[in-house]
């Protein structure tokens, strides 16, 4: 069997493993990667994030053609081995890798283009954790409803899109977000042909305190199931929440979810409106593995 070095790490509970594969030499199964996923026989994690140079990765022509500094690829990958455009945790996880491990120079000045299946991503320090510029967003011009266990009818979804898409679904009270059941797939009618996460939400009372609105969130992800956190599901849900909230509405929010709190803003309402994420990244220990064959 062949053994592999590896870090766990998270973003407010939304945990990864990550291997580092500098020269692209490693060719990660799907089933491989379900494994090393595995909370029962496995590490454990929502997903893998294999830090590969992009010179030594397919998609990483288009990252380079974008931004010839982007030297690193954050190649992601469901709990079920499927490949995934982007994660908003997983892309400050795999900064504090690039940072711990002396494989770039990440301050708070300068950000680092990262590449992704999204585009660039470009990375900065921001205190204890990382700012992520997440760059354009879109909603998709569908009105998708979710049913979900837990709750008695269909609700109507807002689609949005920050490189990978998401339903934002806004529910009555905290006890019908507590009392919802994401053991079980939610139903999305019509599904986007790539599926979607869906995010459940909930604003705080008040809901914008100093300028800064305030809601809590769960998310069912896709090719995962339901985790603490969800970065681009967090950015997704700010955005829903601000266009329900109508005009006046804050382009700063907090987001609560299970494994912590992330802040996400905005600036230039409109087309090409820019979105950032920030939160705090923790790389908790390293080992090898055994590649299963």
């Amino acid at each position: 069997m062949t053994e592999i070095a590896f870090s766990k790490g998270h973003g407010t509970g939304n945990d990864f493993v990550v291997v580092a594969d500098p020269d692209g030499a490693l060719d990660l199964s799907d089933d491989q990667v379900a494994a090393l996923c595995d909370r029962h026989f496995g590490i454990g994690a929502d997903g893998l994030l294999r830090v590969v140079r992009s010179a030594s990765i397919a998609e990483g022509a288009a990252a380079l053609e974008a931004d010839p500094a982007a030297e690193w690829f954050m190649d992601y990958r469901n709990a079920d081995g499927s490949k995934a455009e982007m994660c908003g945790n997983g892309v400050r996880v795999f900064a504090r890798f690039l940072l711990d491990s002396g494989l770039a120079s990440i301050t708070a000045d300068q950000p680092t283009p990262i590449g992704t299946r999204a585009g660039i991503r470009s990375v900065s320090l921001d205190g204890d954790g990382f700012r992520v510029d997440m760059g354009t967003w879109r909603s998709p011009a569908v009105e998708p409803t979710v049913r979900a266990r837990g709750i008695s009818v269909a609700r109507p979804g807002l689609g949005i899109d920050v490189g990978n898409p998401h339903i934002v679904v806004a529910l009555a009270s905290e006890d019908e977000l507590a009392g919802l059941d994401l053991t079980v797939q939610p139903i999305v009618e019509p599904l986007p042909e790539h599926g979607a996460n869906v995010e459940f939400v909930v604003p705080q009372e008040p809901l914008v305190v100093g300028g800064i609105g305030h809601v809590r969130m769960r998310v069912f992800e896709r090719g995962v199931g339901e985790t603490l956190s969800c970065g681009t599901g967090v950015v997704a849900t700010a955005l829903a929440v601000r266009e329900w909230a109508g005009e006046g509405a804050p382009d700063r929010w907090r987001v609560d979810v299970p494994g912590g709190t992330l802040t996400v803003d905005m600036s230039g309402r409109g087309d090409g409106e820019r979105v950032w994420l920030s939160g705090a990244a923790t790389l908790v220990y390293t080992g090898t593995v055994a590649l299963a064959s």
